[in-house]
This record gives structure tokens, sequence and C-alpha cells, in this order.
């Protein structure tokens, strides 16, 4: 629980103008998609009918005055993942995906910034931002595919840059066993 909130304390909920005002502060603290802001609106309004036209009329405001476009969050979020945190298409498309975007918005976004990609040169420059290394022994080597996996890589891309690093082909085979074993989640 925050701290300075009491539990027992009930919210008011917000009108229209205060629900459209917190929406421009949420959208000023984070970058949001319309799912997302939409989310974060319904635990400020009344249940029902009333809080639900309080909440369309704040977002088509908030798309009026330009500060709502999923377009724009999907470009702008796919852009900075890929360029500062180097991260593959298909976790950018889960992500995206979390956020509440459309999945032809999300076909769309990714084809522009991942289509001319060398997906191979940007694992390896994930690699590098993360300080990881070549592996020395199969634990490591798990780990290292384990990484760029949640990166977002594909395992074609994964075992090629493996292989270049010559890792033997018994660590390989292990990793492909794994692969094979059903997970649990």
């Amino acid at each position: 629980m925050p701290l300075g909130r009491k539990s027992g304390k009930a919210r008011a909920f917000l009108d229209e103008a205060a629900l459209y005002d917190y929406a421009v502060k949420a959208l000023g603290r984070h970058m949001r998609s319309e799912a997302e802001l939409r989310r974060l609106m319904k635990t400020r309004v009344e249940p029902g009918e009333r809080g639900e036209a309080a909440i369309d009329h704040a977002l088509s405001r908030l798309r009026e005055h330009g500060y709502l476009n999923d377009a724009a969050f999907a470009e702008t979020y796919t852009r900075l993942r890929q360029e500062n945190e180097k991260l593959g298409q298909r976790r950018v498309r889960q992500d995206l995906q979390q956020r509440g975007v459309s999945s032809g918005l999300i076909a769309e976004t990714i084809e522009a910034r991942y289509g001319q990609t060398n997906e191979e040169a940007l694992a390896r420059e994930h690699l590098e931002r993360k300080r990881i290394r070549k592996p020395e022994n199969e634990k490591e080597t798990a780990r290292v595919m384990r990484r760029l996996v949640t990166a977002g890589f594909s395992t074609g891309v994964i075992y090629k840059i493996l292989r270049q690093w010559d890792v033997p082909d018994e660590a390989l085979a292990a990793l492909e066993n794994l692969e094979e074993e059903p997970r649990e989640e």
C-alpha cells in the first residue's frame, strides 16, 4: 500500500473534466496506448454506463488534441526498443500486444521498423550492450540462449551466433534437447 493513503477511505469518482486532466497527467508521466489509458481511467470513474461515457469522452478529447495516438505510440515504442535496448521484433511485438495495440497496427509498425534490419547484427549489438561474452560451458551457453530468446531473437540467428563463437556441438545439442522439453508456466 502506498504511503500516506488510508485503506478505509473511499476515493471520490472523477467527473469528465477531472478525468481528462488525470489522463493528460498520466500521459505526461509515461507514454501509453489507448487501451492502457482506458484501464487506468476505469479505476477513477464510477462503474457502469456513466463511467464508460466519461472515459469515451475523455479519450476522444485526447485524440482531438493529439495527445493520444496508438500509431505514433507503436512507432515510438518500437523505435526506442530497437535503437536503445537492441530488442528483437518478436519481443517488441509481444510487448505491444500486452499494451493493447491492435494486431494490424503492430504488424505494420514492426514491418516498417524491422523490415530492413539485420537480425544477427542487432542480436550481436544486444549481446554487447548487455556485456555478454562467449560462453565457456553448457550452462553459460544455455544462459546466453535464454537471454537472446527473451530479447526476441529467432533461434536460427541464436544458433548462428553460437556456432560462430565455436560453441561445441555437444552444447548446442543439449540446447536443442532443452527446447523440446515442455515448459511449465
